[in-house]
């Protein structure tokens, strides 16, 4: 098992940059949409390898079958816009027969369903058009459009579905208006758009609609465990044989937007600075002067298709950055595509220009817990790895007499499994890193072996919302050997283990069924604690961690809770008190006109992200995108001053004197700045180490 999931660690985060694509032109007639011989094969030993592998186990049954139906419906119209509550009191039959269904192998009642779906989508995008070209909609009627309707109840009949897609298309025309189309096109870029929405649900297939039903019933068991189709699976190795070209972005749908969840690093998103989490792709386009192509409603894998790429080539994306709020106005980043290099995720070691307090500190900034197999596997003995080039970098600032190291974790969304282990042991004598227990409750020790400790000095670890997996073993082993501080963000909390199954090799004739991706066990650290859901508590947390709290595993539907067992033996050091650090900490940071800055970004991130509802009233839209609008650029500016760079007249970079680059690193300075403070503190409150032997 666990040479099963030390390369899977470093493999799966490649499904994020490359995504699951498939191009389809074709619509498929209503009455091929049926279940087949193979599916039902396949549904079978799906629930099968499910309840005998799973980490999780969780009976098949009544419960399960009516989460299953809720999750379906919620795949099929997240946004409540095209079944009404006639439709759900129909569908209510299947409540509590789900489950004897899919043991069955009957996978009818999925397809009934959908059936029902696509004609609720012909029916309604077909008065939406002549909504939009009969309308001559008044924008001074005192009205609001409720566009997240995730928890609204669903529209009482046809009648009440048609005013709601009156709103949502007075909405759609003022958000246009807002990011400066013009009149004469704002109309055609709605026609297109919910026609394109009609031919892409007409293009769904039989194998789609197992898809989504499959992934209804593993998602209701826990987040992490999908299903993908033959050709799901087909598109998955062609998108590893690629070189991961494309921006290097993990990209998830949100109310029919496209929203950026993180950008990889060494990656033309990360290294633009123009592309953050939670932001809304609303358009695509190819090249420097191609056609902007609106993407609002598309399915993911489609907007992947136009985001991927040949190398060096161009993408245009439009996009309503997640502070602007539900009805900010949009701007165009132009990319270069690429393919991730192992060098732009390589570690890297610098000495801050300045000492802090008269202290020297060394930074090591770790993307990624990477780890070079397949020049491992060809016998190279000088292979790269996160561990090695670590050791290079502790090497160097032995030599130059530093007095702390900072390990910067910030975005870092892991990796391997052996580098994790192994990067812990340049700072312990030796011992064990990390606890994995499988679905049969067993349990193995991942161990440093090596004695040597490359780096014994003062320590701290900066980690941030999105370190993840990798990083959450490496900073808890760090904490609870109390080798070093931990400071920053509460981390993600991505704390078990995937890996892919094959199904067709459950059959005795050669059959592709697809795969299942299945959650086999889950990560604890020495101290007996899970890293999964509430991932690592720092030791000193930022001000910035309300956000955080609302980010992560902790926010993911079924996610596996945290859990415990028993610790195994390790020594601590003596890290001390810390209490008097947090309070020079408090005092230190209450005037920072960049934490302050930080502050106002996640209070502005929050409110856009409470707000479900829009006025339609466009005098008072303008009013509140405006007031928005300089409410930001005071808080930039503030912070810019503080800096010593010039004021700008707007939010838009092109009016920053092509200053972007170095703001973002001042801002991306804070809280490493930090961090070095908060060392230094412990440098000199610290006493003679002590060690205990704990059991």
């Amino acid at each position: 098992m666990m040479r099963k999931i030390r390369f899977l660690c470093g493999v799966l985060g490649l499904l994020a940059w490359a995504g699951l694509s498939h191009a389809k032109v074709t619509e498929v007639s209503l009455d091929t949409l049926h279940e087949d011989a193979r599916q039902r094969q396949a549904t079978v030993i799906i629930t099968k390898v499910v309840e005998r592998f799973h980490y999780r186990k969780l009976p098949l049954d009544d419960q399960m079958s009516s989460s299953i139906l809720d999750r379906y419906l919620e795949t099929l119209d997240p946004n409540r816009s095209f079944f009404c509550a006639m439709d759900i009191a129909d569908f209510e039959t299947y409540r509590h027969r789900l489950d004897d269904a899919l043991q069955r192998g009957d996978i009818e009642p999925a397809f009934k369903i959908f059936r029902r779906f696509r004609s609720r989508v012909e029916e309604q995008v077909g008065t939406s058009l002549a909504l939009l070209e009969a309308n001559d909609f008044d924008f001074t009627r005192d009205e609001s459009y409720r566009f997240d309707r995730e928890d609204a109840p669903w529209a009482e009949d046809h009648a009440a579905l048609d005013d709601l897609w009156r709103r949502r298309i007075k909405n759609d025309i003022l958000g246009l208006r807002l990011a400066g189309k013009p009149e004469e096109q704002i109309r055609e870029t709605l026609r297109k758009r919910y026609e394109g929405t009609l031919r892409r649900v007409r293009q769904f297939d039989a194998d789609d609609v197992f898809q989504f039903f499959i992934n209804a019933y593993t998602l209701s068991i826990e987040p992490h465990t999908s299903y993908m189709s033959p050709r799901g699976s087909e598109n998955f190795d062609i998108s590893m044989r690629l070189s991961l070209q494309g921006i290097g972005a993990v990209l998830s749908t949100e109310n029919e937007y496209t929203v950026i969840q993180r950008t990889m690093p060494g990656g033309p998103a990360a290294a633009s600075g123009e592309l953050q989490s939670g932001d809304r792709i609303v358009a695509v386009a190819q090249g420097e002067k191609g056609e902007l192509v609106d993407v609002v409603g598309w399915r993911l894998q489609d907007v992947v298709d136009l985001i991927r790429g040949p190398k060096d080539s161009v993408v245009r994306l439009s996009v309503l950055a997640e502070s602007a709020g539900a009805d900010g106005p949009g701007r165009e980043i132009t990319l270069v595509r690429d393919k991730i290099k192992l060098e732009d995720q390589a570690s890297s070691g610098e000495i801050l220009d300045k000492p802090v307090a008269g202290r020297k500190i060394g930074v090591i900034k770790i993307p990624a817990f990477y780890r070079d197999f397949a020049a491992e596997a060809a016998g190279e003995k000088d292979f790269r790895s996160t561990t090695r080039d670590v050791r290079r970098i502790l090497t160097d600032f032995n030599r130059q007499g530093v007095d702390g190291v900072v390990i910067d974790l910030r975005q870092n969304g892991g990796g391997s499994l052996t580098e994790a282990t192994e990067l812990t042991g340049l700072f312990i004598d030796k011992g064990p890193v990390v606890q994995v227990k499988d679905a049969d409750g067993l349990v193995e020790v991942e161990k440093d072996e090596d004695p040597a400790q490359v780096y014994k000095g003062p320590l701290a670890v900066l980690v941030d919302r999105n370190s993840a997996s990798a990083s959450e073993i490496f900073a808890g082993a760090i904490q609870d050997y109390r080798r070093g501080l931990i400071v920053g963000e509460p981390t993600f909390g991505k704390g078990t283990v995937q890996a892919l199954i094959d199904l067709g090799r459950f059959v005795r004739e050669e059959s592709d069924l697809g795969r299942l991706r299945l959650t086999m066990a889950q990560f604890f650290r020495v101290n007996g604690g899970s890293t999964q859901h509430r991932g690592v508590m720092p030791d000193i947390v930022f001000p910035t961690a309300r956000g955080a709290a609302e980010h992560g595993e902790r926010l993911l539907e079924n996610a596996i809770p945290w859990a415990s067992i028993k610790p195994v033996s390790h020594s601590q050091n003596g890290v001390g008190t810390v209490a008097g650090l947090r309070d020079k900490h408090s005092s230190r940071i209450a005037a920072d006109p960049g934490f302050r800055f930080l502050i106002e970004q996640e209070q502005e991130l929050l409110k856009a992200r409470e707000q479900k509802t829009v006025t339609l009233v466009e005098s008072e839209r303008r009013a509140q995108w405006k007031a928005r609008e300089q409410q930001r650029l005071d808080s930039l500016n503030r912070f810019r001053k503080s800096q010593g760079l010039a004021v700008v007249a707007s939010l838009d970079t092109d009016d920053r004197d092509n200053d972007n680059e170095e703001l973002l690193d001042r801002v991306d300075k804070v809280m490493l700045n930090e961090a070095a403070f908060i060392l230094t503190d412990y440098i000199r409150q610290a006493s003679p180490p002590r060690t205990a032997q704990l059991h």
